[in-house]
C-alpha cells in the first residue's frame, strides 16, 4: 500500500503496521490514513482491541517524515480528527489499543504511543521528544507527559530532547512490560486475546471513565460517574447479571455485549 500502513484483522483484534522504509516516519498522507484506521476502528461493533506497531527490528516510528518537511509539508498541516498518527487528540476513542514498540519512538512516534492504553517495549526500544533540537513543540507530548510521570522528569524529557530506554520507560511507569527484541507482537496478542475474550461493555466503561474523571476530584468523579454512556450501559446491562450467575455456577461466563 503506497501510505505505508498495513491493517490485518483478526478476529475482535485490529494489528496496524506502520512499513514505511526505512525508518517508518509518517508523512501526511499516511497520518491522514491512519486517522481514517482509527475511526473504523471505533465504529466496528467487530472490532474490539487494537494493536499498533512498526515493522523491522530498528524502528518503531521516528515522528515526522522529514523528508515530507523539506519538501513543503507544514508543521500546522490538518493531520486528521486525531491529530498526528490518529491518536494524539481526545475523540472519545473508548476502545482498547495496545503499542508494541518494537524498536525507536521519538517525537511524534512517542506522541502515539501516549495515544494507547497499554504498552509493551522491546528490551531495546527508546523514547525520546527531540524537537527542541529543530524547534519544534510537542504538543500532545507536553499536555500528557506530565500527567504521566513526575513533573520534572518530564520537563526534563521535553527540555534536553535526550532519550529514555526501556528499563527507564519501565520504572516511570511508561512501559507495562519489557520483552526481548522480537517479542512485542506475542506479548501484545497475548494481552489483546485476554482483553477480546472479555466482557464487551466492560472495556469502554473503563476508558471513558479514566479519560472523564483524569483531572477531576473524588467526589465530583462519582457524580460524573453516572452520566457516561458508557458506563451507564454496563450497570443496566444483561452481561453483569451474566457475569455474578456465572461466577455462582462456578462457570466461565457467556458475554453477549448487552
Amino acid at each position: 500500500m503506497t501510505d505505508g500502513i498495513r491493517v490485518v484483522k483478526n478476529g475482535a483484534i485490529l494489528e496496524v503496521t506502520i512499513d514505511r522504509p526505512k525508518a517508518n516516519a509518517i508523512d501526511l498522507k499516511a497520518s491522514l490514513r491512519l486517522n481514517d484506521i482509527w475511526t473504523e476502528f471505533k465504529k466496528d461493533p467487530a472490532l474490539r482491541v487494537g494493536i499498533l506497531t512498526g515493522a523491522g527490528e530498528k524502528f518503531f516510528c521516528p515522528g515526522w517524515d522529514l523528508k515530507a518537511a523539506a519538501g513543503g509539508e507544514a508543521t500546522n498541516s490538518e493531520w486528521g480528527v486525531g491529530g498526528f498518527g490518529g491518536l494524539n487528540h481526545p475523540r472519545n476513542l473508548d476502545k482498547p489499543i495496545i503499542s508494541a514498540v518494537n524498536g525507536i519512538a521519538y517525537g511524534g512516534g512517542f506522541e502515539m504511543v501516549l495515544g494507547t492504553d497499554l504498552i509493551v517495549m522491546e528490551e531495546h526500544a527508546r523514547f525520546a521528544l527531540p524537537e527542541i533540537k529543530v524547534g519544534i513543540l510537542p504538543d500532545a507530548a507536553t499536555i500528557k507527559l506530565r500527567r504521566r510521570i513526575p513533573y520534572h522528569i518530564a520537563v526534563e524529557f521535553l527540555m534536553l530532547g535526550r532519550s529514555m530506554d526501556a528499563a527507564e520507560a519501565k520504572q516511570w511507569g511508561l512501559a507495562n512490560w519489557v520483552v526481548p527484541q522480537g517479542q512485542a507482537m506475542t506479548k501484545a496478542r497475548e494481552v489483546a486475546q485476554m482483553i477480546a475474550e472479555g466482557p464487551p461493555l466492560l472495556f469502554p466503561a473503563i476508558k471513558q471513565l479514566l479519560h472523564h474523571s483524569e483531572m477531576v476530584a473524588e467526589n465530583p468523579a462519582f457524580e460524573l460517574h453516572d452520566s457516561l454512556h458508557a458506563v451507564m450501559r454496563v450497570a443496566q446491562s444483561e452481561d453483569m447479571l451474566e457475569g455474578a450467575t456465572a461466577f455462582a455456577e462456578k462457570r466461565k461466563p457467556v458475554w453477549k455485549g448487552r
